[in-house]
């Protein structure tokens, strides 16, 4: 009975240290290459390195603009890392927004290991760098987030001051979108990198704009449309259409506009 027992107590810890392999696998996909810099697309910009709570270092762009207010932080996806999101930098660009995106840690040239609590001191620093190293008033930041950088932004917004807070295809909790994937396997049982967004947005203040996709095959929309209920005044909903990963960029002149109408109510 005893080496019963003791082989049960072996084959469980297994089978929990495999869950929370593949968990961290199953949400950070890092990468660890620079393929490109926002001077392949013509914008001029600053190689930033700053340090986290817990001292790591981690490496930024800041892509100024001739109009200084309001700033955008921007919070990107689950893979690859910032020089993916040129693109994305040069749309801001060309709305006259200065554009500050980092890399998490284990991301690019960021130091140490991905993890939900390594992600919030990360946006944290990020904040603090801007708020006391380039002096930005905290009422003229903009947080924004994608996809898992959408829960990074939201989780942010809760605790520090800011100007508003932009979602963008965000996902109300890992294990709803375990749930979303796994039907009839209780894999959500086993989430520790919760990223629970949707008990955090109703303590945030300031001005939201949520955005998803009609169409997401990744996080489903009634994701957004939960999070947006949540949520406290003032707030907006832009219901795009398109994938996951190409919504935005199918109607980017729309999309840039709403941010900007947004912004130009809100950050005074």
């Amino acid at each position: 009975m005893l080496k019963i027992i003791i082989f049960l107590i072996i084959i469980v810890f297994l089978f929990l240290v495999y869950m929370r392999l593949f968990e961290r696998r199953s949400i950070f996909y890092p990468g660890r290459r620079i393929e490109f810099t926002p001077a392949s697309n013509g914008l001029d910009y600053e190689e930033v390195f700053f340090t986290t709570e817990d001292g790591l270092k981690l490496n930024g762009w800041f892509i100024p603009a001739k109009n200084s207010y309001p700033v955008v932080l921007y919070f990107h996806g689950n893979a690859g890392n910032i020089s993916h999101r040129i693109e994305i930098a040069r749309f801001f660009h060309e709305k006259n927004l200065s554009f500050f995106i980092i890399d998490y840690r284990g991301f690019g040239k960021s130091q140490g290991r991905p993890s939900e609590q390594g992600t919030y001191l990360d946006a944290l620093a990020a904040y603090e760098y801007l708020v006391q190293v380039r002096g930005v008033p905290a009422e003229k930041i903009v947080l924004y987030g994608k996809s898992l950088g959408a829960a990074v932004a939201i989780d942010l917004a809760a605790r520090v001051k800011a100007g508003a807070l932009i979602s963008e295809s965000a996902f109300t909790s890992s294990a709803d979108v375990a749930k979303d994937i796994y039907k009839f396997i209780p894999i959500w049982f086993f989430v520790t990198q919760k990223y629970d967004s949707l008990k955090k947005v109703g303590k945030i203040d300031m001005p939201k704009l949520f955005i998803h996709s009609k169409n997401d095959e990744i996080i489903p929309f009634r994701h957004g449309e939960r999070l947006f209920e949540a949520a406290r005044e003032p707030k907006e909903f832009y219901v795009m259409q398109g994938g996951h990963n190409d919504a935005f960029y199918i109607a980017s002149d729309e999309c840039m506009q709403r941010i900007e109408n947004f912004l130009r109510e809100r950050i005074k």
